[in-house]
């Protein structure tokens, strides 16, 4: 089998920068690791590998710092990565960076599964994995927690849903996003690091992908972050005091005056 696990490489901190003037994330001088939720879908494909054989690829889209979270990831396990990394590509929405990564899994031809963590730390959104699988025409499922199994062109998957899980089909190809019920990720081994640190990673920018200019970058982005804001919080507080009788009462008075106003009382 021939899989493909898209990862992002996020801030390791909470304490994040945007940039006011463009609304995309200040990723210099942070430092980055593999989105957690990653790590969960690349070892789900390792699993996959090593019960029906094939090979794990690991894909990124970034600025060449993310070749470091590629590296890590073949240090895990995986057979190869391939970094789309091109200033084409900045400040990408979720929309155009699904475009990007399936024209990716296009160019890698002959893929049975695209495997996702379910969402990003940095935004949130879960839309990536979907996204992918819009852009290729696949079959998706999502919040999936357990592989059932894998047979016959197919995949049986159990998904996460509200008040309990349910059991779906997919035809392959077909692109899963992941919880963290799905694996527990491996460590990186020796070996993988000393293979990793050796590997010759591609970088593929747009030339090298069937795309259309407009449809990448924060040109092609149809959403975007229009103004920031940090939220204030603040609470106005009337302070009562009653030191004798005649101040008690009417400290009471102003409660029940309070509260009625509001209809709790």
């Amino acid at each position: 089998m021939r899989l493909v696990v898209p990862i992002k490489q996020v801030p390791e901190t909470d304490n994040v920068k945007m940039d006011a003037e463009t609304g995309t994330m200040v990723r210099e001088g942070v430092e980055a690791i593999i989105n957690p939720l990653d790590l969960y879908a690349i070892e789900l494909a390792l699993a996959i590998r090593e019960d029906h054989g094939g090979e794990v690829i690991a894909l990124s889209m970034g600025p060449a710092q993310a070749s470091t979270a590629l590296r890590e990831a073949v240090a895990m396990g995986c057979d190869s990565a391939v970094l789309l990394s091109d200033r084409a590509f900045a400040g990408s929405d979720t929309w155009a960076t699904g475009y990007a990564l399936q024209a990716a899994v296009r160019k890698l031809g002959d893929v049975d599964l695209v495997i996702c963590g379910e969402r990003a730390t940095d935004g949130e959104t879960g839309q990536v994995g979907p996204g992918i699988a819009a852009f290729l025409d696949w079959p998706v499922a999502t919040y999936v927690c357990r592989l059932e199994a894998l047979a016959d062109g197919r995949a049986r998957v159990r998904r996460l849903v509200e008040g309990g899980w349910q059991v779906v089909d997919v035809q392959l190809p077909a692109v899963l996003t992941v919880v963290k019920e799905v694996s527990t990720p491996r460590l990186p081994t020796l070996r993988g690091k000393l293979r990793a640190k050796a590997e010759d990673l591609p970088v593929w920018g747009a030339a090298d992908l069937d795309v259309e200019g407009d449809k990448l970058g924060l040109n092609g982005s149809p959403t975007r972050v229009v103004k920031i804001e940090r939220p204030k919080v603040a609470r106005e507080c009337r302070k009562l005091v009653a030191t004798d009788e005649s101040t008690t009462a009417a400290a009471i008075e102003a409660v029940v005056e309070f509260l009625q106003q509001r209809e709790l009382l």
